[in-house]
């Protein structure tokens, strides 16, 4: 769920992004100007930091989660973990739309990141959930912690939607430096 890749273009529709409308770059994932935008925004910088920021909180707090489930104990500090983890997930999702509107005009679901931001919203509608549910007093505390575990199992899908993409620009940004401009 974050967009801090450094590189060049990558062929999106082999990664299943629908395609983008850009003028005679129709496999890209960035023009030459979002590029630009994309290397020049602080917000690009943010998002780099909030990433690891929320990976480290969702292990320590999947610990926890998971002592509590195997033990009873430990309710309140999963409980606590995991609020925290769903703070800095909103943090990281109004930032990075931000970033996605600074960079492509579009505060979300720009083609480049269309697949990446559909799986967000399940995503966030999970963590969602889990307060729903945390604050309205529903559900026993296995239920609860059911629904943070399938909030955490699609975040770690939807993260590794975003290290595939990073991946895949940085390859196509080392294959497009070796060729001379």
């Amino acid at each position: 769920m974050t967009r801090t890749d450094h590189a060049s273009p990558v062929d999106t529709t082999a990664i299943g992004s629908p395609p983008n409308d850009k003028e005679g770059s129709s496999a890209t994932l960035y023009s030459p100007a979002e590029r630009r935008r994309r290397d020049e925004s602080r917000w690009t910088l943010v998002q780099g930091i909030l990433a690891p920021v929320q990976f480290v909180v969702f292990l320590i707090s999947l610990g926890l989660v998971i002592r509590t489930l195997a033990t009873g104990e430990g309710a309140f500090a999963a409980d606590l973990s995991i609020v925290i983890k769903t703070m800095v997930l909103y943090a990281i999702m109004v930032t990075g739309s931000i970033w996605e509107k600074v960079v492509f005009g579009k505060w979300l679901f720009a083609p480049a990141f269309f697949w990446e931001d559909v799986f967000s919203m399940a995503v966030l509608a999970l963590h969602t959930l889990y307060l729903v549910m945390l604050f309205s007093g529903i559900g026993t505390v296995e239920q609860r912690l059911g629904v943070a575990l399938a909030a955490y199992a699609t975040y770690v899908i939807n993260a590794g939607q975003f290290l595939w993409k990073l991946r895949m620009a940085r390859l196509e940004g080392s294959a497009h430096k070796a060729v001379p401009a």
